[in-house]
């Protein structure tokens, strides 16, 4: 399954937007020119943004965006819901009659590919936009970047090798 640029542009535009707005309109020319994203792509994005509550417009000199809640209230799985980026890994689709066989029904494999999507989606739901932006996304991906404290988990397996090398006191 891969998010297409329609929900990643929204969740970066939706970053931008939380870092550089600091109580003041952003217009989206200036998105698009810090994210390389087409300033018309933008506007049908944030159209559908708007009517989500996501973002506020603010009309007139010196108008843009700002956002429509705190971006701890935002879910990076509200701005992708919002953009109408299906989450789903099954290649039917939701509530269909005939399934992933058109008539023979569902495939073998359906259930884990629901559930993946689901998984996807709790873990997209349990973001905040202020956690991408403040760099609070745990994970293994760049675990060791951000806090070079944290030791890898030894295989139980190991330990009794490894307690024989380590210097003695």
């Amino acid at each position: 399954m891969k998010l297409s640029s329609k929900g990643r542009y929204a969740v970066m535009a939706m970053a931008d937007l939380a870092i550089h707005s600091s109580g003041r309109p952003v217009s989206l020319a200036e998105i698009a020119e810090r994210q390389e994203i087409s300033l018309s792509y933008l506007e049908q994005l944030f159209g559908k943004l708007r009517r989500h509550h996501l973002v506020k417009s603010v009309r007139g000199p010196g108008g843009g965006y700002r956002l429509g809640r705190m971006a701890e209230d935002i879910r990076v799985a509200d701005v992708v819901v919002a953009v109408d980026e299906p989450l789903s890994a099954t290649r039917c689709h939701p509530g269909s009659a005939t399934g992933c066989h058109g008539t023979k029904g569902r495939c073998l494999t359906h259930d884990l590919w629901e559930e993946l999507g689901n998984q996807i989606h709790l873990f997209l739901a349990s973001v905040s936009l202020a956690d991408v932006i403040n760099k609070r996304i745990l994970g293994t991906s760049g675990a060791l970047t951000r806090n070079t404290s944290i030791a890898a988990p030894v295989m139980p397996a190991l330990e009794p090798k490894l307690a024989a090398v380590e210097p003695a006191e």
